[in-house]
């Protein structure tokens, strides 16, 4: 007769299924403590652990929680932040901003404009105008400009004189001095603000159908409604 072993232990137990062992990677205070008051108690009685050992660890107790608390509170004081930036941004809407970009609205029957800054008086200034394919549809020769702003603006033409549609597109102004070395241009644009959008946790201005970043604006104004 074959024995039959009875032995249940040689199961695999319910403690040790597939998924192995549940804890947490991570050591925070609590887990501290039980690991250190754990250290204590299975001690040998008759080689107790060192003193000094044992001012240090607790140094380190304290130091870990000093640290935990210290996020907490970074954590609370940049969330009240946030909140509290979040409620300033309101104060943009209803004003008139001015701000950094390339970009300009083509609206049906009205001209593109934007402002150019000049760094210098310029021999000549250049805009071109590009759509949303990035293919150049206009080039303008404005000619010699004194330093400062310079307004361009763009019929809503190609080169061949056919009027595009309205839309988005980037006009990108470039200048030269006498030398024929390029001289720094900030082109602005301006607009009322209507409303305020978040993106990824960016604040943004709208503008008409257009979001700015905050940290593209460089001016604002109480809108003119004269």
């Amino acid at each position: 007769m074959v024995p039959v072993n009875n032995f249940k232990g040689s199961a695999a137990s319910p403690d040790r299924e597939v998924g192995g062992p549940i804890g947490s990677n991570k050591l925070g205070k609590n887990e501290f403590l039980k690991l250190m008051m754990a250290q204590l108690g299975n001690q040998d009685p008759t080689a107790p652990s060192d003193s000094q050992a044992f001012v240090a660890q607790l140094a380190a107790f304290a130091t870990l929680e000093l640290q935990q608390n210290a996020n907490t509170n970074m954590e609370s004081l940049l969330l009240a932040q946030a909140s509290a930036n979040q409620t300033a941004m309101t104060n943009f809407v209803g004003k008139e901003v001015v701000f950094k970009t390339d970009s300009v609205e083509l609206n049906d029957g009205d001209p593109a404009i934007t402002e150019a800054a000049l760094s210098k008086p310029a021999k000549n200034v250049t805009a071109v105008v590009v759509d949303d394919q990035g293919k150049t549809v206009r080039t303008m020769q404005l000619g010699p400009h004194d330093a400062g702003a310079v307004t361009v603006e763009w019929d809503g033409r190609d080169d061949n004189g056919t009027r595009l549609p309205a839309g988005s597109y980037k006009m990108r102004v470039t200048a030269q001095d006498k030398e024929g070395e390029t001289i720094a241009v900030e082109q602005r644009g301006s607009g009322h603000v209507t409303g305020i959008a978040y993106e990824d946790g960016v604040a943004m201005v709208k503008i008409g159908g257009t979001k700015i970043k905050v940290s593209e604006i460089i001016e604002v104004n109480e809108r003119n409604t004269k």
